[in-house]
């Protein structure tokens, strides 16, 4: 299969991408404690990768609040800023472009994440369903727990909440990122006042679509006004029949996902966002997005198109071929090789992931995946 695709430059905005391939954002729980502090190890971790076009960090909390894993980044704290700059500093130098994804969990959350032990956020109190939250039990260990019952925003907390997502932004530009993404997939905050599972307000914020969609709006334009909208990018995750209920991320699935949708993106749209990422379920045998949805997706948004999940090169340079998608998103498969770009450019096996070192932990599982010409060298010293 030709990989050409995929290896052709683009731009995004005012940067140029050396190729259409991209670390989407992924969940590795690393940060330094106290203060949930981007470190050094992370630094290096990014810097290996940065043969991607576009490198977006793993979810970074814009408050404690918007906390629901243990050990995972934040980004509203001096000292996280000062964090994060070890990172962008590592990956300009070694070339790269790195956004970093702004991040609200809500109800997705347990009270000993919350500061003073209060319940989590959310735009109604409705306890979320078949997810888990991550709390630390010890030092260096933690458990799985279910989320705890949430206590809904009220119209000033709102307000609140989209200013937090400014100064997030904000926080970015000074750590050094070339731009932002806010994460408003897989059941999150600003998911779940799109959906009609997670908000039952009768005020502006709820009923109609238009209503459960004026909080991506605002937060839209208040990260908009801060960064410009040519370097943002808003990730959606839709899901469509077919999906295992057990596998969704709190069950937020939409009786017209296509509607619901093709709404937020006009949003995006009208507000001039850089890049649209959509992710896709992936795991084994999930449902594909429909090629009608994405059409109508293409058809309704003028700016990039990332597309993530169970991504092969193969699949993904058709997509890129057929003129659906701008730029893809390989999540596992980065993890397990730093030098992706270059294995697909020149047709050199992967490396496998190994899931037990996905989720916390230091080094192993983490930077000391090898780059092929290293796997190569150390075979050969082994035969």
């Amino acid at each position: 299969m030709n990989h050409t695709p995929l290896l052709q430059p683009i731009t995004l905005g005012r940067h140029t991408l050396k190729n259409r391939i991209v670390l989407p954002p992924l969940t590795r729980q690393r940060a330094a404690q106290p203060g949930d502090v981007a470190t050094e190890l992370m630094a290096t971790y990014y810097a290996q990768r940065a043969g991607a076009g576009l490198l977006i960090t793993e979810g970074a909390q814009i408050e404690p609040r918007g906390q629901g894993y243990a050990w995972t980044p934040g980004i509203y704290s001096q000292q996280q800023v000062d964090g994060w700059r070890q990172v962008t500093d590592a990956v300009h130098a070694a070339g790269g472009t790195i956004f970093a994804q702004l991040w609200h969990v809500g109800r997705v959350s347990h009270t000993a994440l919350q500061p003073d032990g209060a319940a989590p956020v959310a735009p109604s109190a409705i306890q979320a369903q078949k997810v888990k939250a991550f709390v630390e039990t010890g030092d260096g260990v933690g458990e799985l727990v279910p989320p705890s019952m949430p206590q809904a925003l009220s119209v000033d907390g709102i307000a609140e909440v989209v200013a937090l997502y400014a100064q997030a932004a904000q926080n970015a530009l000074d750590a050094g990122f070339d731009g932002v993404e806010i994460h408003a997939a897989n059941g999150y905050l600003v998911n779940q006042f799109i959906s009609q599972h997670a908000n039952t307000r009768t005020d502006a914020y709820g009923g109609s679509l238009q209503n459960r969609l004026r909080f991506l709006r605002e937060v839209v334009q208040a990260v908009a006004a801060v960064v410009g909208p040519e370097r943002m990018g808003v990730r959606f995750a839709p899901l469509f029949s077919g999906t295992d209920q057990d596998r969704v991320y709190i069950g937020l699935v939409e009786d017209d996902p296509q509607a619901t949708y093709l709404a937020a993106i006009r949003i995006l749209q009208e507000a001039g966002v850089g890049y649209l990422s959509i992710a896709e379920a992936d795991w084994d045998n999930a449902p594909e997005l429909p090629d009608h949805f994405r059409r109508a997706v293409r058809q309704a948004f003028s700016g990039r198109i990332l597309y993530a999940g169970r991504y092969t090169a193969e699949r993904g340079a058709r997509l890129v071929a057929a003129g659906l998608a701008d730029l893809i998103g390989f999540g596992r498969p980065f993890i397990a090789n730093p030098d992706l770009p270059a294995r697909i450019a020149n047709g050199w096996p992967l490396n496998a992931v190994e899931p037990a070192t996905m989720y916390g932990g230091g080094e192993a599982g983490y930077t000391d995946y090898p780059a092929y010409a290293e796997s190569t060298t150390q075979a050969k010293e082994a035969a």
